[in-house]
């Protein structure tokens, strides 16, 4: 039998198309001659070469992403951090000053405190509600800021619009983490943001199996730096997870409006029990920034609302053992509804007085509020309720 080379093949002829977009875990594309390769590389054909530096799944995730948040040229990573670190490393240098608001994800917080100044990249903490207090820590050399327009865990509202107008003025980037809002609770390129990412692992994808991020720049200059840091330090996504994530996508919408109807419901029933001290939903009449919340959200209030339970540490143990049916996991977005604790997780590396001045006792709890019918979800938060006062 005459043997063979390995030379790659193309897929069969086909008159029709598949439904379901397939999975192409290739990792090295195959070309015809140097000179079409030079065509690749010089932007005068499509094509794709070594899978670092793009591979179908990826760029079909990230056009679908790309249309949720009305622009174009978005790039998929292999996690949110992954995108959070593009942004502040890939645009800054040393020398340069970055402002984020002072409630960001804990990994986000790690970063402005601990990498970028190792780096040489000087970084502030300011309050996103007000302003004056974000423009005041501000510097001649500040390069970028980044916000959330809700913050992790307690649920403020930025005043998106207020920095948006200040960057403009200073000359200063703007990034905008939207991962807990989301393009349907809010576009933050169309406010006045630069720079937008997302979590994709999160409500976006939505199963709590796929580990992405997202990340895409108004200017081609910009989106063109992003690119070639998340090429050149390997943030490359696997097609697997950017071929769960794609599905996923498909019912995000449907799982967004039916995890914040049961969110509100979950909110208001809180708010009436005994040993339940405080409740934080965007939507709520005694929500600090319920004005803003209308404006900015659209009336939205999303599906992760916060408690706050008397009794401490104690009841919060207690709470978590006997509202068996929520996964007490650090993690947000699932089908499922999920429970953190930040003074365990999220902020654990903060001292309990820095916990304590943004509002995170040892009774506080976040809730990404997921897909189960109400009343069922009530039930067990009622069984913890009782479990919290009996261990106080």
């Amino acid at each position: 039998m005459k043997p063979t080379l390995m030379r790659p093949v193309g897929l069969p002829a086909s008159s029709s198309t598949p439904v379901v977009t397939p999975l192409m875990p290739s990792v090295v594309y195959a070309s015809d001659t140097p000179d079409g390769l030079d065509a690749q590389y010089e932007g005068r054909v499509a094509g794709y070469t070594y899978a670092r530096e793009g591979h179908p799944n990826a760029d079909v995730l990230a056009r679908r992403i790309d249309a949720l948040e009305g622009c174009e040229g978005g790039i998929v990573t292999g996690s949110g951090m992954a995108a959070v670190s593009a942004a502040l490393l890939g645009l800054c240098k040393a020398g340069d000053h970055v402002v984020g608001g002072d409630q960001l994800y804990g990994r986000s917080l790690r970063m402005m405190k601990d990498d970028l100044p190792r780096l040489g990249i000087a970084t502030s903490l300011a309050d996103p509600t007000d302003v004056a207090a974000f423009a005041a820590a501000f510097r001649p050399e500040t390069r970028l800021a980044l916000i959330e327009v809700v913050s992790n865990p307690t649920l403020r509202i930025a005043d998106l619009d207020g920095i948006a107008a200040l960057c403009r003025e200073r000359g200063v980037l703007l990034v905008v983490d939207n991962t807990f809002t989301t393009p349907t609770a809010i576009r933050p390129f169309e406010r006045g943001a630069d720079v937008v990412l997302h979590s994709v692992t999160k409500l976006l994808s939505g199963h709590s199996d796929v580990m992405l991020g997202w990340i895409a720049a108004q200017d081609e200059r910009l989106s063109k730096q992003l690119y070639d840091f998340v090429v050149t330090t390997g943030m490359t996504p696997s097609p697997f997870d950017c071929w769960l994530a794609e599905r996923g996508l498909m019912s995000f919408d449907l799982r967004f409006e039916r995890a914040q109807a049961t969110a509100r419901t979950l909110g208001d029933f809180l708010a009436g029990q005994a040993g339940v001290t405080r409740v934080l939903y965007p939507t709520r009449d005694d929500h600090p920034d319920r004005a803003r919340a209308q404006s900015v959200l659209r009336g939205m209030g999303g599906n992760m609302l916060s408690f706050e339970l008397e009794g401490g540490r104690a009841a919060a143990n207690a709470f978590t053992v006997a509202a068996s049916g929520v996964a007490f996991a650090p993690t947000l977005g699932d089908v499922g509804t999920t429970l953190s604790h930040p003074a365990s997780s999220s902020h654990r590396a903060l001292t309990p007085e820095a916990r304590a001045a943004i509002g995170i006792s040892e009774g506080f709890f976040r809730v990404s509020v997921g897909l189960e019918a109400p009343d069922a979800l009530i039930a067990t938060i009622k069984d913890g309720l009782r479990a919290a006062r009996a261990a106080k």
